[in-house]
């Protein structure tokens, strides 16, 4: 807004840069320009301030569907002056000349004509389709018709005015109809998402299973390994006892072979011996058995003689000088 200081009968005026001021004296336009500031007398001089800055303003229109839903549209018009003289003069954008204030509500009015043709674009584009066929629609259909059809309005380009932007947030029926369309989406996501937690509860089943398949698998296995040591170790053990066995079955057989050879040789020699003692006469032999007799003799503690024992061997004596041999030492019987 502009800033007007008063001096007596004369008043200045200092605008900003986003507005323009047009000036009258007595009728006729003295000055016209943005972020101007001038002396003026307020007694003769009519002022008018138009804002060359984007405004926005809110949109909302009710219309009704050709099933005859209410449908509700929201959104955003920006929109600004293109021709500040040519709105001037179809709108009151006048100021008081000593405090700088709108005598009119000029930006209200340029916003009711701008809800008005937007309100007309959106009742007959609703008309003309199902809310099903609507909603499925979206909002970027009566977002480009509302954009055209500003576009092309002639009554704006009469009053200078351009829109900026058009902004559709939301495009709904009713809420009760709104919860009725909704129910069937949330029935079939609902049905989604059971079907998908009994597909998870499914896999997970079939993954337990496949989990207690491979440990029993796991434990067969292991089982059958045990198995296999058990016998294989059953079988080394037996293994171990037949070659033991076998190994003392050489050395006994090796142990006998060495006694039978050593009794053989022992009888061998014995036999020799005897076959020596066997042609020597008896005297003879009973000298031996003295002379071995008297080896050990510190070991006999009596020595008997018989009557018999005494008489054999004097007859032996006798036999034996009648030969002619040496006489052998009678050995003493040990008693």
């Amino acid at each position: 807004m502009a800033m007007i200081t008063n001096f007596g009968p004369l008043a200045r005026l200092r605008s900003d840069a986003s507005q323009h001021v047009i000036r009258w004296n007595n009728g006729r336009r003295k000055m016209s320009g943005r972020g101007l500031v001038f002396w003026f007398r307020p007694d003769n001089a009519s002022l008018a301030e138009i804002p060359l800055d984007d405004r926005e303003m809110t949109l909302f229109v009710k219309g009704r569907s050709a099933d005859f839903q209410d449908v509700t549209v929201q959104g955003m018009l920006g929109w600004h002056v293109a021709q500040p003289e040519l709105v001037a003069d179809r709108i009151d954008f006048t100021i008081a000349p000593r405090t700088g204030r709108y005598n009119a509500r000029p930006v209200e009015s340029i916003e009711t004509r701008l809800s008005g043709i937007a309100a007309q674009v959106v009742i007959d584009y609703l008309a003309q389709a199902s809310v099903r066929q609507l909603l499925d629609a979206g909002i970027e259909p009566l977002r480009a018709l509302l954009a055209a059809a500003f576009a092309g309005d002639p009554a704006l380009a009469e009053i200078g005015i351009e829109i900026v932007s058009v902004r559709l947030a939301n495009l709904a029926p009713s809420s009760e109809l709104e919860r009725a369309l909704q129910t069937p989406t949330f029935e079939a996501l609902q049905q989604k998402a059971d079907e998908a937690s009994y597909e998870r509860r499914a896999l997970a089943v079939e993954k337990e299973r496949a989990i207690a398949e491979n440990e029993l698998a796991n434990r067969t296995e292991l089982a059958r390994r045990e198995k296999q040591l058990i016998a294989e170790e059953a079988q080394n053990a037996r293994n171990r006892a037949e070659g033991e066995a076998q190994a003392q079955l050489v050395e006994a057989e090796a142990q006998a072979a060495r006694i039978r050879t050593v009794e053989q040789a022992r009888a061998e020699a014995e036999q020799a011996h005897m076959a020596v003692y066997r042609d020597l006469p008896a005297n003879v032999l009973i000298g031996l058995a003295a002379r071995d007799l008297a080896t050990k003799l510190d070991k006999i503690e009596h020595v008997s003689i018989t009557p018999d024992t005494l008489a054999g061997l004097l007859r032996e004596l006798g036999a034996v000088r009648a030969a002619g041999l040496p006489a052998p030492i009678a050995p003493p019987v040990a008693g």
